[in-house]
C-alpha cells in the first residue's frame, strides 16, 4: 500500500523545525516551494516536546508546522518519536537503558536508547502513539505514519534483565520442552545441557567461543523483539487511521546486519530504505545500486521509498567527503531507476548543533547561494519530469540468494578462516554482474525462483533442507544455478549437514569436498590459464560434475576449481575459490550458457537500467559514452532518439521508450 499523495515522485526529507526559530521556518516553506518539495518526515526525535511530562501531551507547536506545510502543498510522513525517549522517562525508568553483551549499561543521550523488550518502554510507547494518532488522524497533510527510526542500528541486541526474561519466553514458545532445546543447540558439547528454562542466560561475552546455535537464536529473538515493538505502534495507528500506510526506515538494506528484512517486509505497508554513500570507495555507486536492488527485492518488486540519503557529506564516516558536482543527481536518479518512488534526504536544513551538525542538508550552511542548493532545485525539476515513472517496475533475469540468517551464522566465532565474510562474496558477485550490465533481484533461498534464468548463491553457508530442495527443483526444472564456496554447510541450528560437504548441496552440485584448504593472508593460488585466486581452496571429488577449470597451484593443484553439473533440464555450477580478476569472466560463461542477454561493448562506468517504459543511462565516468540501440524520447530535453545516444560525463539521460 503506497501513499496516494503526493503524486509523482516524492521529494523532500527529514525536517526538524524544533531546531529553528519562527523566521527560519517561514523561509523554509518558501524554499520548499522553490525546490518542489512535496513530502517531509516530521517529529522523528520529538518525544520530549510531544510529551514534556508523563501523560501531558503538547501538540500545539507541531500543529502549527503541519498546517504550514499543508498550506504550502507539502505532505507529511508523521513519525513516532520512540527512537529517542526523553530524559524524564529514563530518569523514572533507568532499567529501560540497554545492556551490552559485556554487561555494560549504556547511558542516556544517544538514539535507540531503550530496550524493545522493556515493559515500561512498551507501555509508554503505546500511550504516546495512541495520543499522537488520535490527535492527527484525519489531518489532510498526514499521508503516512513513520514508526521509530532505523531499528537495529545501532541497537541490535540487548542483554538487560527484560531481554533475558523475554528470551526465555521466546525459547519456551520455540522449543516447548528443554530437551528439544538441548538437541537443537548441541548442548552435550562442553557440558552445556540444561534442565530448566531459568538456567538459560543470554549468550553474553565469554573468554572463549559461545555456543553458536545459542547466538544464532539470540539474533533471531532480538530481531523479533524490535519487530514486535514496531507492530505495537503499527496496530494502534492502523486502528485509529485505517487506510494510511505505516512504515519504518531500514538502516540501509545491505548494511544493517541485525535485521532480517525478509521477515520485516511482511509487517510493513511500504518498504523504506536509507542509503549513505561510502565516500572513500571509488566505485561507491555500485554499493548504492546493490542497496536499491535489495530494497526493491524486499518489497517484492513493488515500488519502494528512498527515505534518507545525503545531499553532500555525511558526518559519521572516518573521512566525510563532500559529493562532487552532479554526484547527488546521479545517486538520486539511480535509486529511482531501481524502483524507488521517492527521493528523500536527511535532512532538509543542515543542523547548527548536535552530533550531526556536519552532516549535509538540502539547504546547507552555505545557504541558497551555494551550488548544492542549485543542484537540489534542479533535481526537484527533474523529478517532476519523471512523474510517469511512478509505480512502474524493474524486471531482472538474474537473482542473488541473500539470507540474513546465513549472514549471522557465517560470521560467528571459529570458522575455518577470518576471511569468510558474507558481504565480501555478495559484493564480489554483485559487482561482477553490475559491470556486466545485468540487473539483478535478491531472493531468499526458499522463495519462488522459477522465473529467473540464473540464480547465484555467493554465501549460503546456512541452508535449510527445505531451501536446498527448492534450489534442486529449480535446476531440475531447467534453471541455471551458480554456487560459491562454503555454502550448504550447516542447517538452521548451525549443525553440519550429515556426510561430506557441501551436505545440503552435494547431490545438486554433483560433487563432494574432502577437505577445506583456507589460504594464508595474502597467499594466492592459480587456476589453469594463469588466473590468480585467493582466500580459499578445497579438495573436490566429482560425482557427476565435470571440471571446467582446475587449480594449477596450491594444495589442490590438478583438482577441480570450477565445475558444471547437468541435472534434469538445468545446470548447477560450483566455484571453489575467490578469483582475483577472473570472476567476471567465469560468471559471464554461466550467463552465456543460460542465454542471458546484456549490452556488449559498454564501459563499466555506464549504468543502464530499464524501469517500465523508461531506460536510465547513468555515466559515472569522466568520458562520454555512446550507447547503441536507444529508441524513444529523452525525458529531460524532449529530443527523439532512434539509434546511438551519447551520455556526457557525470550525467544522467532517461529515455521514454513509448511514443
Amino acid at each position: 500500500m503506497y501513499p496516494e499523495r503526493p503524486a509523482g515522485i516524492a521529494f523532500g526529507g527529514d525536517y526538524y523545525p524544533e531546531q529553528w526559530p519562527r523566521e527560519v521556518l517561514e523561509e523554509d516553506a518558501a524554499l520548499m516551494r522553490e525546490a518542489g518539495v512535496n513530502l517531509v518526515s516530521l517529529g522523528m526525535f520529538s518525544w520530549a516536546l510531544m510529551e514534556p511530562a508523563e501523560g501531558r501531551y503538547a501538540f500545539g507547536w507541531l500543529d502549527e508546522i503541519v498546517d504550514r506545510l499543508h498550506a504550502n502543498g507539502v505532505a507529511v510522513a508523521l513519525a513516532t518519536p520512540t527512537a529517542a525517549p526523553p530524559a524524564w522517562f529514563v530518569r523514572a525508568h533507568p532499567d529501560v537503558l540497554p545492556v551490552t553483551r559485556d554487561r555494560q549499561r549504556i547511558g542516556f543521550g544517544g538514539r535507540q536508547s531503550a530496550c524493545s523488550s522493556a515493559p515500561a518502554f512498551r507501555e509508554a510507547t503505546a500511550r504516546l502513539v495512541r495520543a499522537l494518532g488520535e490527535h492527527y488522524r484525519g489531518h489532510p497533510a498526514v499521508v503516512m505514519w513513520h514508526v521509530h527510526n532505523e531499528y537495529g542500528a545501532p541497537l541490535g541486541e540487548c542483554y538487560c534483565e527484560h531481554s533475558v526474561a523475554a528470551w526465555r519466553e521466546w525459547l519456551r514458545t520455540t522449543y516447548r520442552e528443554v530437551p528439544a532445546l538441548n538437541e537443537a543447540w548441541g548442548a552435550t558439547f562442553w557440558g552445556q545441557t540444561y534442565t530448566d528454562w531459568a538456567e538459560i542466560d543470554a549468550p553474553r561475552f565469554n573468554h572463549t567461543a559461545v555456543n553458536p546455535a545459542q547466538r544464532l537464536d539470540y539474533a533471531r529473538f532480538s530481531d523479533g523483539e524490535h519487530r514486535a515493538h514496531y507492530a505495537l505502534q503499527r496496530d494502534i495507528l492502523r486502528d485509529l487511521a485505517p487506510g494510511i500506510p505505516v512504515t519504518t526506515n531500514f538502516a540501509g538494506t545491505v548494511n544493517c546486519k541485525s535485521t532480517d528484512l525478509w521477515r520485516w517486509a511482511r509487517e510493513l505497508d511500504v518498504i523504506a530504505n536509507d542509503h549513505y554513500l561510502k565516500a572513500e570507495r571509488p566505485d561507491n555507486h555500485i554499493d548504492l545500486a546493490m542497496s536499491a536492488d535489495l530494497a526493491r527485492s524486499v518489497a517484492g518488486g513493488a515500488p519502494w521509498m528512498l527515505m534518507e540519503h545525503s545531499a553532500g557529506a555525511v558526518n559519521w564516516q572516518p573521512r566525510n567527503l563532500a559529493k562532487r558536482p552532479g554526484e547527488m543527481r546521479r545517486n538520486s536518479l539511480a535509486h529511482v531507476a531501481r524502483g524507488s518512488d521517492s527521493v528523500l534526504f536527511f535532512q532538509f536544513r543542515a543542523s547548527r548543533f548536535g552530533a550531526e551538525k556536519f552532516h549535509s542538508g538540502m539547504v546547507p550552511h552555505a545557504g541558497t547561494g551555494s551550488e548544492q542548493w542549485r543542484e537540489v532545485v534542479r533535481l526537484g525539476a527533474d523529478l517532476r519530469e519523471l512523474a510517469a515513472v511512478r509505480g512502474s517496475r524493474v524486471r531482472a533475469e538474474v537473482a542473488l540468494v541473500w539470507d540474513w540468517e546465513s549472514y549471522w551464522a557465517l560470521e560467528l566465532d571459529w570458522r575455518p578462516s577470518v576471511d569468510l565474510e558474507f558481504r565480501e562474496r555478495m559484493d564480489a558477485f554483485y559487482e561482477a554482474l553490475w559491470r556486466e550490465h545485468v540487473t539483478v533481484d535478491f531472493v531468499h533461498p526458499s522463495a519462488d525462483i522459477s522465473g529467473y534464468a540464473v540464480v547465484v548463491a555467493p554465501s549460503s553457508y546456512l541452508l535449510t533442507e527445505a531451501a536446498a530442495k527448492n534450489l534442486h527443483r529449480y535446476v531440475e526444472s531447467g534453471g541455471t544455478l551458480l554456487v560459491s564456496y562454503f555454502s550448504g554447510i550447516v542447517d538452521e541450528h548451525d549443525t553440519i549437514h550429515p556426510g561430506a560437504h557441501p551436505g545440503a548441496l552435494r547431490e545438486l552440485l554433483g560433487l563432494s569436498i574432502e577437505e577445506f584448504h583456507p589460504l594464508r593472508e595474502h597467499e594466492t593460488v592459480e587456476l589453469d590459464g594463469g588466473a590468480p585466486a585467493r582466500v580459499w581452496s578445497e579438495r573436490i571429488r566429482p560425482a557427476g560434475a565435470v571440471a571446467v577449470r582446475r587449480f594449477a597451484t596450491g594444495p589442490d593443484a590438478g583438482h577441480p576449481a570450477f565445475t558444471r553439473h547437468e541435472l534434469g533440464a538445468g545446470t548447477a555450477w560450483y566455484l571453489a575459490t575467490a578469483p582475483s580478476g577472473s570472476l567476471r569472466e567465469l560468471l559471464g560463461q554461466v550467463l552465456d550458457h543460460a542465454r542471458v542477454s546484456r549490452p556488449r561493448g559498454l564501459p563499466d562506468t555506464l549504468e543502464r537500467v530499464r524501469r517500465g517504459d523508461h531506460v536510465f543511462l547513468i555515466n559515472h565516468g569522466d568520458d562520454p559514452v555512446t550507447v547503441e540501440g536507444v529508441t524513444g524520447t529523452s525525458v529531460f530535453d524532449g529530443v527523439r532518439h532512434d539509434g546511438p545516444v551519447t551520455v556526457a560525463p557525470g550525467t544522467v539521460m532517461v529515455v521514454a521508450t513509448t511514443p
